[in-house]
């Protein structure tokens, strides 16, 4: 162990040593260095936090200490981790909840090369005994989050230079992918603005469209859109505009998504398929109609349906409740000598179980079954829990959760947490989640979400309120799912107005936007009381975080001003610049608001 009067200055001390040696071995400075950051007294994902006390402030932001304690390791060769990797986002298929981890169900693609390396389990999760090449994974891991962890990452690679050091392009790779991928973006575009400013590496246009993805997601599309402009034309090709229209998606700006989508196509782009899935993507989510005029665009021009493809369709037909669509396309596929994935046959086993089908259901969940005999476990398991549950087969449940504790994986009791909390089983659920605090130091943030989650929908507001204590002396970091589950606790403890707050602060960070659906709840309960003032403040705050183009929050709108009595004005012109237009029930509604307009009219008159 070497003292330094920094972490910072120890980090660079540690560099330059493991630059020295990497000279000698293969001229890599990041294959040659290993550093283990101690114990973090707070964990937290945002740059400048400081250590806090036990508050719900805490809970909501994650505070945190550093440690500067570290451990040097010898060399070990990058050569192992350097693949292919790309920058786009591109939409995932997920769940049209909302409910999604970032609200947008978004996943980065294009990385393979970087999902050897990049765990995403904790370090305790690892068994001791692995071999060599588990080891030089781990260990480049554990540097990688050192990187992730220095306050400035701008200065800490400017005094690396500064001593002489050189970052190859694959080293750079390596550094990006992985800060997007903890999706620190705003680590990311200091790190793409510094490597473009002192001149590290001739620009490519896959590192202009990394750098596009990055503004995208921290400063919002209009300045994505501006920078397209600063892009050497040479280099404004197919994929920077691919990677502005996954960003539209991940947003669900139709609007955008579709002018981009055209741009495409004016400038004699081809069309790829993935351009159309993502179209899909966001049509699924917000136009189902649209979706033929992709395919009928598809056929035309010849682009065959991906595997994606298919699971996305499926997907579209399990929403519309279309079980003879969704079969025809299970067969489709089949004849193209595709085979069903564990995460389709989840989603065709949900659809059948929410249709009531339940014999299908089980055909589906015999053949999870199989795969998992085939040696799919882990997503196998993860994906039965939650659907013997949904059939309230508790037995089942406890049988595939035995299996689990054998080499039990943070996602697994994760799953099961939830399940037995949807069987109303909460003591098996605190059994797991003892057994997951016992098992790592540090478990994934989705622990305590789950377990708050299993009181919340328990009616256990006490116990989700201590838990909230617990989480606030610990610093524990709080996403998007985390402030869903604190919003909904305090709304069943009947306290909107506290809800409310947490909404506004998490909304003032701008680093990540909360849930659709948790500004939703927040609203409904303003709309019933008839609270005109809280639900128009919602309703902008949702506009400006890009939730626009979609009835539900008008509606709500709408029942709050018929719940007060009191007339809408402009109604229909707010609703026309989103090119929404009432359907024949919510059309029902707004003339009950024009009522209350003729009436006031009428007492003026009188």
């Amino acid at each position: 162990m070497v003292a330094a009067d920094s972490f910072l200055g120890f980090i660079m001390w540690s560099l330059r040593r493991a630059y020295a040696c990497s000279r000698r071995i293969n001229r890599s400075w990041l294959g040659c260095f290993r550093a283990r950051t101690a114990e973090l007294d707070r964990v937290c994902h945002f740059d400048n936090d400081r250590a806090g006390t036990c508050t719900l402030e805490n809970v909501i932001f994650g505070r945190y200490n550093l440690s500067n304690e570290l451990n040097h390791k010898p060399a070990i060769s990058a050569k192992q981790y350097v693949g292919s990797c790309g920058y786009c986002s591109k939409a995932a298929m997920g769940n049209d909840n909302e409910n999604d981890e970032i609200g947008g169900g978004i996943k980065e693609f294009e990385t393979s090369g970087m999902d050897e390396i990049i765990e995403e389990s904790n370090a305790e999760e690892m068994d001791g005994d692995v071999d060599e090449e588990y080891g030089k994974k781990k260990a480049a891991l554990e540097l990688l989050n050192t990187i992730t962890e220095t306050p400035n990452i701008v200065d800490f690679f400017s005094k690396f230079t500064e001593e002489g050091n050189e970052l190859s392009r694959g080293e750079i790779y390596l550094i990006m992918d992985h800060l997007r991928k903890k999706q620190l973006y705003w680590k990311a575009l200091q790190f793409s603005e510094w490597l473009e400013r002192s001149k590290q590496t001739d620009f490519t246009e896959r590192d202009y469209a990394c750098h596009l993805d990055c503004i995208a997601k921290t400063l919002g599309l209009w300045k994505a859109e501006k920078f397209i402009d600063k892009i050497p034309e040479s280099f404004r090709g197919k994929l920077v505009y691919q990677t502005l229209l996954a960003s539209c998606v991940s947003v669900l700006n139709i609007k955008k998504a579709e002018s981009v989508f055209q741009k495409m196509r004016d400038l004699g782009f081809p069309i790829t398929v993935d351009a159309c899935e993502q179209m899909i993507i966001i049509y699924k989510r917000l136009e189902k109609k649209k979706i033929p005029n992709i395919l009928l665009m598809m056929k035309d021009q010849n682009i065959k349906p991906s595997f994606l493809t298919y699971k996305l369709l499926i997907d579209a037909k399990c929403q519309f409740n279309d079980t003879t669509g969704m079969e025809k396309l299970v067969a489709a596929m089949k004849n193209e000598g595709m085979e069903l994935d564990v995460f389709a046959l989840a989603v065709i086993a949900r659809h059948y179980i929410s249709m009531g089908l339940k014999d299908k259901a089980d055909l589906m969940l015999k053949e999870i079954e199989k795969r998992k005999q085939k040696g799919g476990g882990l997503g196998a398991r993860r994906a039965l829990l939650p659907l013997y549950a949904s059939l309230g087969k508790a037995d089942e449940v406890g049988r595939i959760w035995n299996e689990c504790k054998a080499d039990p994986k943070q996602s697994e009791c994760i799953a099961a947490i939830q399940a037995w909390g949807k069987l109303g089983k909460v003591e098996e659920a605190e059994a797991v989640s003892e057994m997951m605090l016992q098992t790592w130091k540090n478990p994934t943030f989705g622990y305590h979400t789950s377990i708050l989650n299993v009181y919340i929908d328990n009616n256990l507001t006490s116990k989700g309120k201590d838990l909230v204590e617990q989480m606030g002396d610990i610093g524990w970091w709080a996403g998007p799912l985390t402030w869903d589950a604190l919003v909904r606790l305090y709304i069943k403890a009947g306290d909107v107005e506290k809800a409310h707050s947490i909404l506004l602060k998490v909304a003032r960070m701008k680093r990540k936007r909360p849930l659709y659906t948790t500004y939703i709840a927040v609203m409904e309960h303003y709309a019933k009381r008839g609270d005109i003032h809280n639900t128009e403040k919602l309703f902008q705050s949702m506009r400006e975080l890009g939730y626009t183009a979609r009835f539900k929050p008008f509606e709500i709108l709408v029942d709050a001003y018929i719940n007060a009595k009191t007339p809408i004005y402009g109604l229909r012109a707010r609703m026309k610049a989103d090119n929404l237009y009432p359907k024949k029930e919510f059309a029902g509604k707004m003339a009950l608001v024009d009522c209350f307009r003729k009436a006031e009219l009428s007492n003026l008159h009188d």
